[in-house]
């Protein structure tokens, strides 16, 4: 793999002239798509990569606003299909026995535990949660601004401790 015109090892040895520490790469994270971008935090200690389903006209800023979005969000999924069922299942659990806590009664609480799911899919799932320079808008609301047929394919991000 090539980061601009050098390949990630010659990179690797650049970078450890600049730093003057040795450089190794013991796991990375891949995204394949049509187009990658990516975004790094202020302080290098988060960094994280968006896949988007095509290369349009502003495909680097709507790919850089969108890792910035899941550096900043952690976002658990893309969608509230990629969730897992555990995940779902604690939520509902969790919401219900938050509303029985309310005085609640039992017969209402499948329903209001299903709408406080729709809830937490909104603020976890990436292509729901509202966009950080626009709350106005989701994420996908923000991308459709850039091409109502370009998607997030998928996303990965990385902090260190």
């Amino acid at each position: 793999s090539k980061i601009g015109d050098l390949t990630v090892s010659e990179k690797l040895i650049e970078q450890t002239g600049v730093i003057g520490e040795k450089l190794e790469i013991n796991a990375f994270e891949k995204v394949n798509a049509p187009f990658v971008g990516s975004y790094i935090h202020a302080g290098n200690k988060i960094a994280s990569i968006v896949g988007l389903s095509a290369n349009i006209e502003g495909s680097d800023l709507a790919a850089k606003d969108v890792s910035m979005q899941v550096a900043a969000m952690n976002p658990i999924a893309l969608d509230e299909n990629g969730v897992d069922s555990v995940v779902i299942e604690k939520e509902i659990e969790i919401a219900k026995d938050q509303l029985r806590q309310e005085g609640k009664p039992e017969e209402m609480l499948e329903n209001i535990a299903k709408g406080k799911l729709k809830k937490f899919f909104k603020e976890n799932t990436l292509v729901n949660q509202q966009f950080i320079k626009d709350s106005k808008v989701s994420i996908s609301q923000y991308l459709k601004s850039h091409s109502e047929s370009v998607k997030v394919t998928g996303f990965s991000r990385v902090g260190l401790v």
